[in-house]
């Protein structure tokens, strides 16, 4: 048996086409017991059958073999039984060679119903005033061990005909596949499903517990529902209308209708994701698929439809066709991400739902910038190793590097090409190759040679151009936050504009460097001596550009005169922002491109313009804190133009993204001290205690209204803080205590920094819910980082069985500036550190020292206290 352990994948001699399961889970005790049985193929001559199982109890007398001979039926059972915990796989060995060909493998289990939101797990609710438990299912990336013994990789498709036995008759039980009968036997019930089609194991669910759910068909008769807790059916009606016109799209886009007879989707009380695209019965949890009218914020809309938009493209590009192994796990969630935005944009065009969709190639970026990523396509030795790739690489980066190919091939050769993948691919597994082969065939492009040095090497370019002789002059290297040196090359497909979008140029760069006639592609219509020139036009290529002065400075007068799009004003303030991180551009250069937005329209700039002010504003705090007064009035000074002219009153009939970006601007002044914007939320904050319905707290506006409370309490001026407690615990919508959690920590005073740390770990919030309360103002960090050492080990027993727990190493770890603290959370991790947090750590890391080294670099800036006083007063 030892030939098996340590192995990252299973031996495959035994190929399981068909599991029989039958569970029959006691909500009361927190337990479930099973009998599964597989039809297995032996394809080689063996002894062994080696599968997965974990926190099983695996009985020695329920475990057989049975073959089907020329003349009878042989039954075997295994000589030795192991269950190897560390590996999390059972071996069955048998006294002689078993026979090739088809055999029915049966085992009987138990396992408990556990608290970790993994697994076969329980959930809790009230009803009537009475704390119930439901059991609930979450087998990605490799959970399903948790549940019943199984071949539990991603190529180990199969079929699944489920049962869930003696459940209270009064609750719903569902699974994947509609219900084929019911049986009650006075206070309990037997549920028998339809078998599934092929599917891999991680997509296998089960759901029981006490449900209202509203109900919609498609226009071919797919059967959809979304099931919440009872008396809250309305808030899914939002949801409902979404998930039914986007099948109909996906069944258009794809060129194949979804092939399941009903969707379920179920919002979760206790889940650790934001979602999980189970073949017909998708789970979320209630932020993400529940919408209330009076009470949610516009932002909250529009995530819900991404999140099931995003669930429904699995249904197609996962379930249908699902990835060979991990390491081809963007293939499943940089698809879905970027055709969740498709979808999006389709359903609510007027949300420039595309020009959103920056963030998510931020938000790759960012991390794609650091040294500790890893490449698109991720070598995974041990399932371990899972958790930490469902990231910004596999999801933002991978949606982005394919934004950048639809851009290149065109989005109508795109689009039929992966129609003919999903075709092809249906019910099967597919590898990144096969993609690229098929978008190859179609487009007649060489797919693979470019995409390849993409998704298999980390990081990404930055191109810097110069103006010389009339000529352009490109070069690339790597781009690193570091501001350090790597080898990495690309062949990057460049877009560029001269003085105007109707003078256009594509090209692709292969080389390190490459000069361009600009006459050549310019003729006599453009100046080139003074046009401004634009790279990466819409932002739609997955690289940083580094323009040298001249040309940045004929953009930021093309910025003051809005001659360029939302997504190229983007593009420049971000890169800029970003080679200002890396040391490569100095404090100066970037504040002053900032000012140039003072009058900035489009909501998806001004948002990312306030990210970035939050993190100039650390890094001056800890650089020069004698100008941090300076930088906070010129970023008041920035945003008080979008703030007046948004008002506090929403509008009759304005746009959804006034509405989120009224209550993002307001939350940036309150946090940076304007006087008059925290008298006013406090003021509405106190009619709202008065009155939860009262017009001057509108949803869009109270994440503003509780950070601006925060930024007045003290240890000795506890009022607002108790108050936010209080709305915390009367409120059952769960958006609204995420709002409370991601408020409660922003006060500059550390006493309450920890009280709300510590609230965060108290049996009133929720497992997955702690996490919102992590961020902490500047004044906060030294207290968090205290607070997550004293509580380490609770921690890390609570959240250490996923990616949570990369959540408290991240939100604070990384905002650290210092050299010192580095080493010091260094040593703190030496003997602490786990598989599931490593790579995490590493990045987290990584980040200390990047700011570190721009807080020395901001030090050293000639004028920058002349610059920034300057601007302070110029606006």
């Amino acid at each position: 048996m030892e030939q098996f352990k340590g192995q990252p994948r299973l031996p495959k001699f035994a190929v399981p086409k068909r599991y029989d399961i039958r569970l029959k889970p006691d909500l009361s005790a927190c337990n479930f017991a099973g009998l599964v049985s597989i039809d297995l193929d032996i394809v080689a001559g063996t002894k062994f059958i080696v599968l997965n199982a974990a926190e099983l109890s695996v009985a020695s007398d329920s475990v057989s073999f049975t073959h089907r001979g020329f003349s009878k039926v042989y039954m075997l059972r295994p000589s030795n039984i192991d269950l190897v915990e560390n590996d999390e796989i059972l071996v069955l060995e048998f006294a002689e060679t078993l026979p090739i060909g088809i055999g029915v493998l049966t085992i009987g289990f138990e396992g408990t119903l556990n608290d970790k939101m993994k697994g076969f797990y329980r959930s809790t609710y009230e009803h009537d005033g009475e704390k119930k438990n439901m059991a609930v299912t979450q087998f990605e990336p490799a959970d399903a061990r948790r549940c019943f013994p199984c071949w539990d990789e991603p190529a180990c498709k199969a079929t699944f005909k489920i049962t869930i036995l003696d459940v209270p008759s009064e609750l719903v039980a569902l699974s994947n596949m509609p219900i084929i009968e019911e049986k009650v036997d006075g206070h309990l019930k037997t549920v028998s499903y339809q078998e599934s089609p092929i599917m891999s194991t991680y997509l296998v669910a089960v759901v029981v517990g006490l449900f209202d759910y509203v109900e919609d068909h498609t226009s071919d008769g797919v059967k959809v529902r979304v099931y919440c807790q009872v008396g809250k059916a309305n808030q899914g009606k939002f949801a409902l209308g979404v998930a039914v016109r986007t099948l109909e799209l996906y069944k258009n886009y794809f060129a194949m209708r979804y092939t399941l007879p009903k969707l379920d989707m179920v919002a979760i009380p206790d889940f650790a994701n934001g979602a999980m695209e189970n073949y017909g019965l998708v789970t979320y949890r209630e932020t993400e698929l529940l919408y209330d009218d009076q009470h949610s914020a516009a932002s909250n809309k529009q995530w819900v439809v991404i999140v099931v938009a995003h669930e429904l493209a699995h249904q197609w590009f996962g379930n249908l066709v699902t990835m060979e192994w991990w390491t081809h796990l963007w293939l499943n969630e940089g698809f879905a991400t970027w055709v969740s935005y498709l979808a999006t944009d389709s359903l609510f065009p007027e949300w420039n739902i595309w020009t959103q969709f920056l963030d998510e190639l931020t938000e790759g970026l960012k991390l794609d910038g650091l040294a500790e990523s890893h490449p698109i396509e991720v070598e995974i030795n041990h399932v371990a190793e899972t958790n930490e790739i469902f990231d910004a690489i596999s999801y933002r980066k991978g949606a982005s590097v394919i934004r950048m190919l639809q851009s290149y091939l065109g989005a109508e050769c795109f689009q039929r090409s992966l129609a003919s993948y999903i075709e092809k691919y249906a019910c099967s597994n597919a590898k990144t190759e096969d993609l690229w082969a098929i978008l190859e065939e179609g487009s007649g492009e060489p797919v693979k040679k470019l995409m390849n040095l993409w998704t298999k090497q980390k990081g990404y370019p930055v191109v810097s151009v110069k103006v010389k002789e009339n000529k352009l002059v490109f070069e690339q290297s790597q781009f690193l936050s570091s501001g350090s040196h790597a080898d990495g090359q690309w062949i990057i497909p460049i877009t560029l504009c001269c003085g105007s979008y109707d003078m256009h140029k594509n090209f692709l760069l292969q080389t390190k460097s490459k000069t361009l006639d600009i006459k050549e592609f310019l003729g006599d219509k453009t100046d080139a001596t003074s046009a401004w020139i634009k790279l990466n036009v819409d932002q739609t290529g997955f690289y940083r550009v580094k323009y040298d002065e001249d040309l940045a400075a004929r953009l930021r007068y093309a910025i003051e005169n809005k001659f360029l799009s939302a997504t190229d004003r983007f593009g420049i303030l971000n890169d800029s922002f970003a080679l200002c991180m890396a040391r490569q551009q100095s404090l100066c250069t970037l504040l002053t491109l900032m000012g140039a937005y003072r009058e900035e329209p489009e909501y998806t700039v001004l948002s990312d313009l306030i990210s970035m002010s939050h993190k100039v504003a650390t890094i001056a705090a800890d650089a020069t804190p004698e100008l941090l007064d300076y930088v906070k009035q010129f970023f008041i000074s920035l945003f008080q133009y979008s703030a007046e002219k948004l008002g506090w009153e929403p509008k009759h009939g304005e746009n959804h993204l006034d509405a989120m970006l009224r209550g993002e601007i307001l939350t940036a002044l309150a946090v940076f001290g304007h006087e008059l914007t925290l008298n006013e939320a406090n003021r509405r904050f106190l009619e709202f205690l008065d009155d939860r319905n009262t017009p001057l707290l509108p949803p869009d506006l109270r994440k503003a209204a509780y950070v601006a409370v925060m930024q007045r309490v003290t240890s000795s001026n506890r009022l607002g803080y108790e108050s936010l407690l209080r709305v915390y615990r009367e409120t059952d919508l769960s958006e609204e205590k995420a709002r409370v959690l991601s408020s409660l920590a922003s006060s500059p005073d550390p006493k309450i920094i920890l009280e709300a740390l510590n609230f965060l770990l108290s049996f009133e919030v929720r497992s997955q819910d702690a996490v919102c309360g992590l961020p902490v103002s500047r004044e906060g960090r030294e207290t968090a980082w205290t607070w997550l050492k004293d509580n380490w080990e609770h921690i890390f027993k609570t959240w250490g069985f996923g990616n949570l727990i990369t959540h408290f190493v991240s939100a604070i770890v990384s905002p650290f500036t210092s050299f010192e603290k580095a080493r010091e959370i260094e040593e703190f991790f030496a003997s602490r550190t786990e598989p599931s947090m490593a790579r995490t750590l590493r990045q987290s890391m990584e980040r200390v020292s990047v700011n570190a080294n721009w807080v020395l670099s901001v030090q050293k800036e000639e004028h920058l206290a002349n610059t920034v006083k300057e601007l302070a007063q110029r606006n």
